[in-house]
């Protein structure tokens, strides 16, 4: 019996357990994360908080040629990608940095 719960709360432990958020090719679900960014309050594509340490993406704001994983240029019109920053049960997470933007 005691078995078997420890294998069941093991179970639970791993599959309560997510993979990587961001894949290689600086994707989550198929959405590109650089580019055109418009930042929202509500129907965002992805949610997402900002951390100091450990991030899914290191964040660089830019003016022109967001082409790269981790540029953002933060528009008003015509986005690539909508976000909605949160402070609990985020997509992905950022930190902002001035050099050395991506995974």
């Amino acid at each position: 019996m005691k078995k078997s719960l420890f294998l069941t709360a093991l179970f639970l432990v791993f599959a309560s357990v997510d993979a990587k958020a961001v894949n290689n090719d600086c994707t989550y679900k198929g959405k590109k994360l650089y580019g055109r960014i418009k930042i929202v309050t509500s129907f965002p594509d992805v949610k997402v908080k900002i951390v100091s340490s450990f991030p899914d993406v290191k964040v660089k704001q830019v003016q022109s040629f967001a082409d790269r994983c981790g540029l953002w240029h933060v528009v008003d019109s015509f986005p690539d990608l909508k976000v909605q920053f949160v402070d609990s049960f985020p997509d992905i997470t950022i930190k902002y940095v001035d050099s050395f933007p991506g995974l």
